[in-house]
């Protein structure tokens, strides 16, 4: 069990990047590093039946509505800028979480995930398209098509798989989500709550 707060993303999730956002600005203010674990979000979404927002949320009164709302008041409190919407959602994520891990393996993955999310959620792109995707990355200063040629790799396959599978089995069922220990926070919202767990209020 990591002693450090996980952060369990997939690059599709709007909220995954606000949270992304968010955390720099809680480690600064806790002195606590987070652990960031790629996920498939797909694969957590056939593990448990869920599915995303965009299908959950269709033709429900109020509920779209009051999400912006709570939105508003995480990029408040937060302070950090809303997401671009990406005009090709729902990306099939699989080969940029892949390619996730593959940065890991590389030593490139803070630099990988800060390009990844960008190019999702501040300029977006049709990031399942491969050449696009190894283009937009390549921009960032990273090797694109070695990161996705890296992707297709065995291990780095099964170490998504492992990392999605072991997600299930401590109780996720979408992204983010977030581990403190064994406690388990669900949502952008929760980040105030992992945040008073790890300052020890």
């Amino acid at each position: 069990m990591s002693p450090n707060p996980q952060f369990l993303f997939d690059f599709g999730s709007p909220n995954a990047f606000l949270s992304h956002e968010a955390i720099p600005a809680i480690e600064q203010r806790t002195g606590v590093k987070f652990e960031y674990v790629p996920i498939l979000l797909g694969g957590i979404f056939k593990a448990t039946n869920n599915k995303s927002p965009a299908e959950t949320l269709a033709g429900v009164k109020n509920k779209p509505e009051f999400q912006q709302i709570e939105t508003e008041r995480f990029l408040k409190r937060f302070k950090v800028k809303p997401y671009v919407w990406n005009p090709f959602f729902p990306v099939n994520t699989l080969n940029l979480m892949r390619a996730a891990v593959a940065a890991q393996l590389e030593g490139v993955f803070e630099k990988y995930v800060e390009a990844a999310f960008h190019h999702m959620w501040v300029e977006p792109k049709k990031m399942d398209d491969l050449e696009i995707a190894a283009k937009a990355l390549t921009s960032s200063g990273l090797d694109g098509a070695k990161l996705l040629a890296r992707a297709q790799d065995a291990d780095v396959k099964a170490k998504l798989i492992a990392n999605t599978q072991a997600a299930v089995e401590r109780g996720a069922f979408g992204s983010p989500t977030f581990f403190v220990g064994n406690e388990i926070f669900f949502g952008k919202e929760q980040l105030r709550e992992v945040e008073e767990l790890v300052s020890g209020k």
